[in-house]
């Protein structure tokens, strides 16, 4: 019987990348899933069948989380769907990657909003769900670059710190509801998302090997680190972590 048996997760943006794994690997250990994507069908599909082919049921919606119509829309869904909800991890995420003095108000409100208020608002819709249930679990997917500043990265560094700001604050009014908050913040991860860094295509892979190098663990993180760490923070053994960001970067950040 897995760790998860019985239990309904959200992740949202699960379509692909981290998503993508973190959602198999609650499915892996026993947890029906609700993935959310919103312009990619196609590898949420794909993404929906390989759960399915586990045994564990899927729901599959579609919602942009940056407008409250769509995330109400969603948890209502998965009300009438699974009657309750004991996991969400918020994903999903977004930025414009380039330099200050090219940044634009729209990219800051685009950023700003599905990386940190979406995470907000999710958390809001699903505690009734998670009450339902007699409470449940919430997990913010970070980075490192909110507490380090790399390249291009104003946006979503901001962001993402935001986030982590965000989810103190839901762990210490979500406790009285029986529900765990935490982040875990992810270190280079080599997934579709470093492609979108604009100066970098080039020097992907050299920048990734460097890091590699660099990291104390010998490599870099990978989907599956995170996947693991987050199914961990869903679990009764780590019920006493409470408004914590895990660092997940093999201890790149340890280095001066």
């Amino acid at each position: 019987m897995g760790r998860h048996e019985g239990k309904v997760a959200l992740v949202t943006g699960s379509g692909r990348g981290i998503g993508k794994v973190i959602a198999h690997r609650l499915a892996s250990e026993g947890a029906d899933i609700v993935i959310n994507f919103f312009r990619n069908r196609d590898p949420a599909e794909e993404s929906a069948e390989e759960i399915r082919a586990l045994g564990r049921r899927v729901e599959l919606i579609r919602a942009n989380i940056a407008e409250m119509d769509d995330l109400e829309a969603m948890f209502q869904q998965i009300d009438e769907t699974f009657g309750g909800l004991d996991i969400l991890i918020n994903n999903a995420a977004s930025g414009f990657n380039r330099p200050i003095m090219e940044q634009r108000v729209k990219g800051w409100e685009w950023t700003m909003n599905i990386n940190a208020r979406s995470a907000l608002f999710a958390s809001q819709q699903a505690a009734p769900l998670m009450q339902k249930r007699g409470g449940g679990s919430i997990v913010n997917i970070s980075s490192i670059g909110a507490f380090k500043v790399l390249p291009e990265y104003v946006m979503v560094g901001t962001s993402k710190a935001a986030l982590e700001a965000v989810t103190r604050y839901l762990a210490v009014e979500f406790s009285e509801m029986n529900i765990v908050v935490n982040a875990v913040s992810a270190g280079m991860v080599a997934t579709d998302a470093l492609l979108h860094f604009p100066n970098l295509k080039d020097i992907l892979t050299d920048r990734l090997e460097a890091a590699a190098e660099y990291t104390l663990a010998g490599r870099n993180v990978n989907p599956e680190d995170i996947a693991g760490i987050v199914s961990f923070l869903c679990t009764p053994d780590a019920s006493m972590i409470r408004g914590q960001v895990i660092v997940a970067d093999g201890g790149f950040t340890l280095r001066v």
